[in-house]
Formats: structure tokens, sequence, C-alpha cells
């Protein structure tokens, strides 16, 4: 069935991917993204040129997850347009790279402003549209530094990604009595095929940075970003988290996966994850809400 779906953060990395992949496969996809008249206009003319070249159905939408005003507007454009909306891959994000130290605490809330509270802009954006139809689904895209063997110098970042995997998992059994599934994706560390690194952000206290820089941890950066490609295998592929996150999307109603990796290079996040998802499950038979594990309208 063809579905409407809305990607966040689509200018770039697993965005882009996703929008292309999901377009392929039949849908209507929404390639969301910030500043579509200026910094990402170039963007908005390869996404138009992608959809006409391939003959899909793949647009842009303006939409800043830092403005709630933005994702309202949004919504109520892909609403209006198609009278649905059928899946939000909350997928925007940044990533910083450097000493957790020499990040101020405004960058820290920087960061988790784009990463966390972004979602919640969108989900009160959706939500209303997804709960009076009783169907929709909310495709997160984490990471696996939320419980994998998690490197240094990228803290901020994965404390963000790890807000936005609980906030995740805790929406998952408030929409299931509303018809909407959940459904996370878990990338690993992926040094090439995309810009995360490229285009980290970097600490604002130079001063306390370049104390790190210049003391022990001296060429630590290097070690780190050094070690992450060795671990990954020379056949990854990025493409690899578009297509599952399509293979999600194209299952049918209550049949979607909580939670699948894509990791080649096998962090540890998901034997981690396996044990938390399975405590969840036993938690919510024990006091009763089994019922939340899967997606169902209930009657008022």
């Amino acid at each position: 069935m063809q579905q409407i779906i809305l990607i966040t953060g689509a200018s770039s990395g697993f965005g882009a991917l996703a929008a292309r992949a999901m377009a392929r496969a039949g849908h209507t996809v929404y390639a969301s993204m910030r500043d579509t008249q200026g910094r990402n206009a170039a963007q908005v003319e390869a996404v138009n040129a992608y959809a006409k070249e391939h003959g899909v159905d793949l647009r842009t939408v303006e939409l800043d997850v830092q403005s709630q005003d933005s994702a309202d507007a949004a919504i109520a454009h892909i609403v209006t347009a198609h009278g649905r909306l059928d899946v939000v891959v909350h997928n925007a994000g940044h990533m910083v790279f450097g000493p957790a130290e020499a990040f101020t605490p405004e960058q820290f809330a920087q960061l988790y402003d784009v990463n966390v509270l972004g979602t919640q802009r969108v989900n009160r954006a959706a939500l209303p549209q997804l709960r009076r139809q009783g169907r929709g689904l909310l495709l997160w895209v984490s990471s696996s530094s939320t419980r994998g063997g998690t490197p240094p110098y990228l803290a901020p970042y994965f404390a963000a990604k790890a807000a936005m995997d609980s906030v995740a998992v805790s929406y998952a059994g408030e929409l299931a009595r509303w018809g909407i599934e959940t459904s996370i994706m878990v990338p690993g560390a992926f040094t090439k095929g995309t810009n995360h690194f490229a285009h980290s952000g970097t600490p604002a206290d130079k001063a306390r940075a370049a104390q790190y820089t210049e003391g022990p941890y001296r060429g630590f950066e290097e070690e780190i970003l050094h070690g992450l490609a060795a671990c990954e295998p020379a056949d990854a592929d990025v493409a690899t988290v578009a297509d599952a996150m399509v293979d999600i999307v194209n299952l049918p109603f209550g049949k979607r996966p909580f939670r699948v990796h894509v990791d080649p290079a096998d962090d540890g996040a998901a034997v981690v994850a396996a044990v938390a998802d399975r405590i969840r499950v036993d938690f919510l038979r024990r006091i009763g809400q089994e019922a939340l594990l899967s997606p169902r309208v209930v009657v008022q």
C-alpha cells in the first residue's frame, strides 16, 4: 500500500538516502529540511531532479525541527494535500565531536533541542492526525551509541541520542491504543557514505579543548576515528540503513518490528538492547499491560 511519509532532516545522510529509497518503493515521500530557499536550496533542486529522473513521488517541504510553527505548517501542508499522513520518520539530528568538558552547557542544550525536543515538536504537530486516523507509524532513527561500545569524544551526541531513544520507547506504550506503531532503527557508526563526522560540531571553548589536544590526549581524535574505521568492514554500505527502513515501512500493520539494528561494526548494542527490550516486555506483562505491545484501536 502506498504510504504518505514525512522524513525529518532529509537534506543529507540517512534521511536523504531513506527518502529516495522509500520513493523508489512506490511511496509518496516528503523530504523535509530547513531553509529550503537558502542553505538547502541546492538539496531541494537535487530532490526535484531525482524525482523527475526516476519517475517517483519525492517532494520537499520546509521543516525546522527547532520551531513548533514550522513543524505545524509542514504537517498541515501534507495533510491538506493528501488527507492523511501514514509515517513519520524522526531522522533529524546533529553530531558533535570533541572532549565533553570543552562543550559549553549551551551547546549541550542546543544538541538536545535538535535531537530530542525536535521529535517532540514534530510529534505534537503530527500525532493529532495519526490519532484521528487510528493508524500510523513512528519510525525513530536512533544510534547504536545509546547502548553499544561507545568511544569517548562523542558524549553530547550520545547523550542526546540516548534520550531520544528513551522518549521513543515511552511513546510506544502511549500510542499503541491509538493504533499507532513504533519502530526504532539503530544504525551503527558508519564512517563512510555520510557527512556525519565531516560536518560534526566542535567545542566552543577552544582554550579548554586545547588543553586536551596539547596534553596527554594529544592525537586522540585521530586514534578514535581510526579505531572506528578499523571496526567497519570494507563493504559496509550506508544504503543498507535506508533499505532496512523501507522494509519496515512495507510490512503490514501490526507486523513491524520494535527495533532493528544495522551495524556492520557490531559494537554490541544489539545484545544490550535485546535484554532491555525483553525486560520492557516482561514488565508490561507484570503490570497487566501486555496489550500495549501491539498497536490496536481501543473503542471508547
